[in-house]
């Protein structure tokens, strides 16, 4: 049952991220910058909490 469950949240989620591209690129193409900022932002603080890590712990 769990496995059904999945595979229809796959398919909704599929679904709905290509009636957004499809009605409104420039509305998709903006979540997808979204996306990549937060996951730069959080490349950088990775980075620097392994920097702080790697000096020993000091500020």
């Amino acid at each position: 049952m769990a496995v059904n469950a999945k595979k229809i949240a796959v398919y909704v989620l599929v679904v709905f991220a290509l009636y957004v591209i499809i009605t409104d690129p420039a509305k998709a193409a903006d979540y997808v910058q979204i996306g990549f900022e937060g996951i730069s932002d959080a490349a950088k603080a990775i980075g620097d909490f392994m920097t702080w890590i790697a000096n020993g712990g000091k500020s």
